[in-house]
């Protein structure tokens, strides 16, 4: 074999060794970007409806409807995180079904008429007539004096109940 003949074919392998090697690089990368199928749950979401108490490090603690299209983010820009809170270690209670949490409640003789509107079925009007009558007759002995309010009956009384307290 001549010189040029071992030449010719050490080229040949060099360059077939080439073309294979190139072949599997492009293959490679072509099969990244492959689109990728995404299978979304099958199931329906739950529903979402009710209201969230948020407390803890936010300006604006109290209780939140909660909307189908609401998420954690919209609920704590909602409740205006404040800078010091550990959104590392967020707590989410659901109760069972007539269970009440009595760990978080507004203190009625101390609550101002922005935190007592976020209470169900207690609006602007309500919230000022708690303040007023707090004011003038002094601080509340029991949450059912509440029904010496005007405007507030027993159905609700029975609704802000789990959610309110009346501090010694």
């Amino acid at each position: 074999m001549s010189r040029a003949d071992r030449f010719y074919l050490f080229t040949t392998v060099f360059l077939a060794i080439v073309a294979v090697a190139g072949g599997i690089v492009f293959a490679v990368l072509q099969s990244r970007n492959l689109p990728v199928e995404i299978v979304l749950c099958q199931e329906d979401p739950l529903p979402q409806q009710g209201q969230l108490y948020i407390g803890g490090a936010v300006a604006n603690p109290g209780i939140y409807p909660l909307r189908t299209d609401d998420n954690l983010q919209t609920l704590l820009l909602d409740a205006g995180v404040e800078s010091d809170a550990d959104l590392g270690n967020v707590k989410l209670h659901i109760p069972r079904e007539g269970e009440t949490d009595r760990s978080q409640r507004i203190d009625i003789n101390r609550a101002d008429p922005w935190l007592l509107e976020s209470l169900p079925g207690i609006g602007e009007v309500r919230a000022q007539a708690i303040v007023g009558h707090r004011l003038e007759h002094g601080p509340f002995r029991t949450i059912e004096d509440l029904l010496r309010v005007s405007g507030i009956g027993p159905s609700t009384l029975e609704r802000i109940a789990d959610y309110i307290t009346v501090a010694d």
